[in-house]
């Protein structure tokens, strides 16, 4: 068996990877943090403007592609289009998502399924495209980014919990069906990343962000590139025998007291 180096164990030098949500926050951030460890990206969103401005501060390797996950129909048309401009699609990160902040009971059904339709359909939608050509091919990496609603209660945000949680049983299943084929399926559950999204959960609710500092034991927020770096390594060699774990990177905020 060849000997790895510490430079050759996170290198994605070859590898393609597709991002969804991948002009602006936490997925801007795992895009930067591939490109740097030489991979191609392909980021997948709804706006145009904001795709081109993140590839144009990635520089070469970053291509933008306009596409909506919740048109399932669309799925399959997608991985086309990114592999035709990028190569085969060796790593897909699911991160596209929407953030729904409201009591349980004012959360109506049109609400609750737009919500799901974004994580839970949308992703599942694009990962069965694309797990059934790694399976093909003997190889590849899909992540999911799951969060602190994956194993915590936390008011107000019904649907994007149910959304977050049913990421947990996609890996894990998928983990066990796909990895006997090469794909490896995991997850990175980020805590509470300063963000655009963070913003909107927390604007006007200083109560609110007094109670996540009190249980984060590092007593700050994380960065997007935190985030980008544990994509990086479950997507690389060195995680090689990592499959169907959900990754917290959190500052201790799952285990804080």
């Amino acid at each position: 068996m060849k000997k790895a180096t510490s430079s050759s164990a996170f290198d994605l030098t070859g590898q393609t990877a597709l991002i969804t949500g991948g002009g602006t926050g936490l997925g801007f951030g795992m895009a930067r943090c591939l490109v740097a460890a030489g991979a191609k990206v392909v980021l997948v969103g709804r706006r145009q403007k904001e795709l081109e401005k993140a590839c144009a501060a990635l520089s070469q390797g970053a291509f933008p592609l306009v596409g909506d996950v919740t048109r399932l129909e669309t799925t399959a048309g997608l991985v086309d289009k990114a592999e035709k401009i990028a190569g085969p699609v060796s790593i897909l990160i699911n991160n596209a998502g929407v953030h729904l902040k409201k009591p349980a009971t004012e959360t109506s059904d049109a609400d609750f399924a737009a919500v799901l339709q974004t994580h839970v359909f949308g992703a599942f939608a694009l990962t069965r495209e694309a797990g059934r050509r790694m399976v093909a091919r003997g190889s590849g990496c899909i992540l999911f980014t799951a969060s602190m609603a994956s194993f915590i209660g936390i008011p107000l945000i019904v649907a994007y919990s149910a959304a977050k949680s049913a990421y947990v049983g996609m890996v894990r299943t998928l983990a066990a069906e796909w990895g006997p084929q090469g794909v490896r399926v995991n997850a990175i559950a980020p805590g509470w990343i300063a963000s655009d999204m963070l913003d909107q959960a927390l604007r006007g609710d200083p109560a609110r962000k007094a109670k996540i500092f009190g249980r984060i034991p590092m007593e700050k927020f994380g960065e997007p590139d935190d985030i980008g770096w544990a994509a990086v390594y479950l997507a690389s060699p060195a995680a090689k025998y990592v499959n169907g774990v959900v990754l917290p990177v959190d500052g201790g905020a799952a285990i804080g007291f």
